[in-house]
């Protein structure tokens, strides 16, 4: 016969999974926004294949650069000008960008921060306005994509 094993149960320390809707921008060492949406937290890195004579069941790939992915944050239009200053004080007209480290904190539901993304040398390369429409009970959204030269995540 074999034996019932107990349930498994949780870790108390350990909540679950963190929802993907709770969390902020930290942006020149303060948050600039809670966001409605962030997607591009990715890379990718390349592989070469090389077809080596006289092996037939296989190609060997070989590692190359990795690329990171604009990310795209949509928020709500909100007083604060700060993303928009970015963009628009900063190299719209002399292409003198202001770079900056920003951080993307994700949090759970009691609001502790449980993941946190660290992007690297980001400066914002499109900005859109939200679609205004009199029919619309929607909230008013803003877009920015912002490009960047790396993405580490940063234990918390």
């Amino acid at each position: 016969m074999v034996p019932i094993r107990p349930p498994i149960t949780r870790a108390s320390s350990d909540p679950g999974p963190a929802p993907a809707f709770k969390f902020l921008v930290e942006l020149f060492g303060i948050i600039v926004a809670e966001f409605k949406e962030c997607t591009g937290l990715g890379f990718k890195r390349e592989a070469f294949p090389v077809k080596e004579g006289g092996v037939n069941d296989h190609v060997h790939y070989l590692p190359g650069r990795t690329e990171y992915t604009n990310i795209v944050l949509k928020y709500g239009v909100a007083e604060s000008q700060d993303l928009w200053d970015w963009y628009y004080k900063y190299g719209l007209y002399d292409l003198k960008v202001r770079r900056a480290d920003l951080t993307i904190l994700l949090r759970n539901v009691r609001g502790d921060v449980v993941r946190c993304w660290s992007v690297m040398d980001a400066f914002p390369v499109r900005w859109e306005g939200p679609q205004l429409n009199t029919e619309s009970s929607q909230v008013a959204i803003e877009t920015l994509e912002i490009a960047h030269h790396g993405l580490k995540l940063i234990k918390v």
